[in-house]
């Protein structure tokens, strides 16, 4: 794949992405896939360090972002929370990631100051990749989503797709409804009244053309291809009753799921709390444990694109 075919080199939102930027990014990944798959090993990205920036919490995005610099053949540094960090002595962001520009080749950061990234990637000339900025958008979250629906269910046209808990702040769910403003869906949006998806994006839906619907109603899922579940986000509450109110608005369970009327794929960004059982886990429509793997993948195909490499022919890799 040559890199003219990819014109990014940073992954801030995305709404930055064309149908075909993504159909580029899922087909990478699909290929990195295959060679994963016949346990090949490939130094794309040996000599090459990764800048690890999580000023604010997280497992799954690090670790998996990590893991997929060090399956490339490159090396990691990293900094986890404000607290281990030169801002925390009152450094700018701007200034900090001037020092880290000296360091590595490529950095990716997850921060609680919506706009964060973008701030990061005027700073510096090396490739910058937002992991998630406050109630903004978690773009790497979004296109693993994307390509868990197209790996699972062998594309995303013409799918119907349920979004189930915290419409208002989920900012994977705010990323994933860009992103599919490019293929022909339709959504459902089940949500609280108070946790419902922000105006801004049901009129740009609107002006989209798309498809969809609104409702309380959990039911609404069972005639959906997918169903993404996220939690009611405790940390995005001001006031703590509020939360209480509406923590349990929904609970989906295993005799629910299978009274779907459909074989409805069942998504979630994770971490859950009550409103996903685990004895959804071992049912063969319960993807989020497999979507922990796609992430790596995923990762892995952005981090070849940005840094501007290709994919090695499979005779060209050596077995692990």
């Amino acid at each position: 794949m040559a890199l003219s075919e990819f014109a990014h080199t940073n992954i801030l939102d995305t709404d930055q992405f064309s149908r075909k930027d993504l159909e580029t990014i899922l087909d990478t990944a699909r290929r990195i896939d295959e060679l994963q798959q016949q346990r090949k090993a490939f130094g794309i990205l040996e000599g090459s360090v990764l800048a690890s920036l999580f000023f604010e919490s997280s497992t799954r995005t690090r670790l998996s972002f990590e893991t997929a610099m060090n399956r490339l053949g490159g090396r990691v540094v990293s900094t986890v929370g404000f607290q281990f960090s030169s801002i925390s002595k009152g450094e700018t962001l701007y200034d900090t990631m001037k020092m880290v520009e000296a360091y590595a080749d490529i950095a990716v950061i997850r921060h609680p100051v919506e706009g964060s990234s973008r701030i990061a990637s005027a700073a510096v000339d090396i490739p910058v990749i937002n992991a998630g900025d406050g109630t903004g958008q978690h773009p790497t979250q979004a296109l693993l989503d994307l390509y868990t629906i197209f790996k699972e269910r062998g594309g995303v046209d013409g799918k119907r797709v349920a979004f189930i808990g915290d419409l208002k702040f989920g900012r994977t769910i705010h990323s994933l409804i860009k992103l599919l403003f490019n293929y022909d869906v339709e959504l459902v949006l089940i949500s609280p009244v108070d946790l419902a998806l922000p105006e801004s994006y049901r009129r740009e839906m609107k002006k989209s053309g798309m498809s969809f619907e609104e409702t309380e109603d959990l039911k609404a899922l069972w005639d959906c291809d997918v169903a993404y579940v996220t939690r009611i986000q405790e940390e995005r509450f001001v006031d703590r009753s509020e939360y209480e109110r509406l923590k349990n608005s929904y609970t989906v369970n295993r005799a629910f799921v299978q009274a779907s009327r459909k074989d409805t794929l069942i998504m979630h960004p994770l971490p859950r709390v009550n409103e996903l059982s685990t004895d959804v886990d071992d049912l063969p429509n319960a993807a989020y444990f497999r979507m922990a793997g796609y992430g790596v993948i995923v990762r892995m195909a952005l981090l070849t694109l940005c840094m501007g490499e290709t994919l090695p022919d499979a005779k060209h890799v050596t077995g692990m």
